[in-house]
């Protein structure tokens, strides 16, 4: 159950990481955040955090 929830909150994490890049970039309008170079850094850092934890969870842990 938690692979499920791991992968499930990377992908959420991804899409808001690219909403939040789009936003920053101002490709997507309509909000405060439209435009600002603050989103436009952290969004593709919250999408690399988001499919990093999608990596992770589907790949498991290492045995040895």
């Amino acid at each position: 159950m938690g692979k499920i929830v791991a992968i499930a909150f990377g992908v959420l994490l991804t899409a808001l990481g690219a909403v939040w890049a789009l936003q920053g970039l101002g490709y997507l309008t309509g909000s405060s955040m439209t435009g600002s170079s603050l989103w436009a850094i952290v969004g593709p850092i919250v999408a690399a955090f988001g499919v990093s934890l999608i990596f992770v969870a589907i790949r498991g842990p290492q045995k040895r």
